[in-house]
């Protein structure tokens, strides 16, 4: 029974039975009792008009009477005491479908935002006194040790202290391949085991967590409006009100001068007020933004707000911080030169000079190297590198500055290119070169090119790296510009410029370094920005990952917004401008008019919904 009730109070079963009650009217035998057609039309307005006169009675005694549910109350209502019951009918019948319209959108546009509320479990198993206990995630305190099998998800971020698996995190990077994990590594909450038994000791809250970041990221994003949703609230509320005022002059004016008798000029009215329900506007063009920020939600770009997508579908300067943006921050061997010894040799001498140096380029140098034998002492000079004696020999590893000091006869000619180049020195002679180079992130150069298909006009490089570093990296990505050993300060100044001189510019970066320059950009787009709260917070645009095609999508994604929004903008109000004007001089009835409330709004709210589909990389 309640299901049947369910489904007879649903809208479809509210249209069904209006039109059933409106059928029953015009049967034949029933028109020799006229009170019975109208019991029944009036049945078939209560139906389908309760919800809708509800609404307008709550407005009224909220003082808001202007909006779009007492304009069909009046409209539906006048209709119906003009004695034109099917046209009332029909009014509050398509406004229903187009409110179903526009719920059905609105369902698949939170359905990507939904998708990421999953990502924090409601309860974590962790160890209590060498037992396990389940509790709720959001009493998981830092130190807490948790608990994870196979199936389980991460409840808040922490360091594995015992077991290794793979995990899913696709639900917060999009990345689909599986991420083998061990002792020792950080892992997110959100992310599922796929296979093992892990012990994580909790570093944050679960508030505090990755999880939590994203999620309080989504829920506030709706809040930040962009220009063109503050433009259709702004006019919205001046434009109900005017539209009504116009009605009730029509009507005066063209009973008072006689030009119309007064229930003609009454219904002309209620066409003309109709017509001017704002509906299209006011829902199809927040949709768009709400569907844009949906669709890259599940490509695990999010943005902060609707006031992000029209700067940065403007832009056209796009400037990158190197390390950790651009290149992975890790460095490998990518060349050793030794005439005198056999490379590997060379390499185990140069590797046990390197032995207790954590120099993220000797670390590169002794992951070349299996076995590493321990020098008999060694020194590591700030700013040149390190001095070692080995088997009574005195090797020194360094840069140029090394060089020059302590290399009395060269054996080797010097490189051409040295960049990343790191000399050996033993017992006063240069006997061999080693070249160490950051690596580039995979798609890095796919999104520079997508960037310049998209109409991007200064592609740039600001780094505090070496300014042979960042002459390599842009090279290699095809940079515009580029700058070298930059101190935070000196790149917002740099940013400054840019800004001044006119040029719509977003930032990318992924430290705590680049939060200056993140917070003046046009837009400040955070790289795998769950990881630093300080660029997160300032970004205008968090990208979950390292993949730098993303960027690309999301400028797509932004012009498409745009572009939808603006098309439900022109089309809404030409239209309703066109039947108004239509609906004033008498020319439209008001089958007409619900086609310029209800049709334009369904055709705007499916136009709006296109936001949604973005084509993945």
């Amino acid at each position: 029974m309640k299901a049947v009730l369910r489904a007879l109070f649903s809208d479809i079963g509210r249209i069904l039975l209006c039109a059933l009650l409106m059928s029953l009217s015009y049967l034949p035998p029933l028109r020799f009792a006229w009170y019975f057609d109208i019991i029944f039309r009036a049945m078939a307005l209560l139906v389908i008009g309760i919800p809708v006169f509800y609404e307008a009675i709550r407005g009224i005694l909220r003082r808001d009477l202007l909006d779009e549910k007492f304009l069909m109350s009046v409209a539906s209502i006048g209709a119906f005491a003009l004695g034109e019951p099917l046209e009332a009918v029909a009014v509050l019948a398509f406004f229903t479908i187009g409110e179903m319209f526009e719920h059905y959108a609105v369902r698949r546009s939170r359905d990507s935002i939904r998708s990421l509320m999953k990502i924090r479990p409601d309860t974590a198993t962790i160890l209590r006194d060498t037992e396990e206990c389940e509790v709720d995630a959001e009493d998981v305190e830092p130190g807490d040790i948790m608990i994870c099998r196979t199936g389980d998800r991460i409840a808040t971020d922490g360091v594995i202290i015992s077991g290794d698996g793979d995990l899913d995190c696709s639900m917060l990077s999009g990345e689909s391949l599986p991420v083998s994990v061990t002792v020792g590594e950080e892992v997110q909450s959100g992310a599922v085991v796929l296979r093992g038994i892990l012990k994580i000791r909790a570093i944050r809250i679960a508030e505090q967590s990755c999880a939590g970041r994203i999620l309080e990221l989504v829920e506030s994003a709706s809040e930040r409006k962009s220009k063109e949703e503050a433009f259709i609230t702004k006019f919205s509320r001046v434009y109900t009100p005017v539209v009504v005022i116009l009605a009730t002059i029509l009507c005066l004016v063209l009973t008072i001068f006689r030009i119309l008798p007064f229930g003609e000029a009454f219904r002309r009215a209620l066409t003309f007020l109709v017509i001017s329900c704002p509906c299209a506007l006011v829902i199809s063009v927040p949709m768009a933004f709400f569907g844009g920020i949906g669709a890259s939600a599940s490509q695990g770009i999010l943005f902060k707000g609707g006031n992000v997508f029209s700067p940065l579908a403007k832009a056209r300067t796009f400037i990158f911080d190197k390390t950790g943006t651009l290149t992975s921050g890790e460095f490998e061997l990518v060349e050793a030169v030794c005439p005198t010894m056999e490379r590997d040799a060379f390499l185990s001498l140069v590797a046990s000079a390197e032995y207790a140096s954590n120099h993220p380029l000797a670390l590169a140098i002794k992951k070349a190297v299996p076995d590493v034998k321990a020098p008999d002492e060694a020194t590591e000079r700030a700013g040149y590198g390190v001095i070692a004696t080995i088997d009574g020999a005195c090797v020194a590893v360094g840069n140029r500055r090394m060089l020059d000091e302590y290399a009395t006869t060269k054996a080797i000619g010097l490189p051409a290119d040295t960049r990343g180049v790191l000399y050996a020195i033993r017992d006063g002679v240069l006997i061999g070169y080693l070249r160490v180079s950051d690596n580039i992130r995979d798609g890095a150069k796919r999104a520079f090119g997508d960037l310049r298909s998209l109409g991007a006009q200064r592609l740039a490089i600001l780094s505090g790296d070496r300014k042979e570093s960042v002459a390599t990296v842009a090279e290699a990505l095809g940079a515009d510009t580029y700058l070298g050993e930059l101190l935070p300060e000196d790149k917002y100044a740099r940013l400054e410029e840019y800004i001044e001189g006119g040029e719509r510019v977003v930032y990318v970066g992924d430290g705590i370094n680049d939060t200056p320059s993140l917070a003046r950009a046009d837009v400040g787009v955070a790289m795998g920005g769950i990881g630093q709260d300080s660029a997160l917070e300032v970004s205008d645009l968090s990208i979950l990952t390292d993949d730098l095609t993303k960027l690309p999508t999301a400028v797509r994604i932004a012009r498409k917004t745009i572009t939808i929004a603006k098309q439900n903008i022109i089309f809404a109000i030409g239209i309703k401008a066109l039947v108004l004007i239509l609906g004033a001089l008498g020319y439209a009835t008001m089958w007409i008019a619900v086609f310029a409330d209800v049709g334009v709004c369904i055709l705007a709210i499916l136009n709006a919904m296109r936001t949604l589909y973005t084509k993945k990389n």
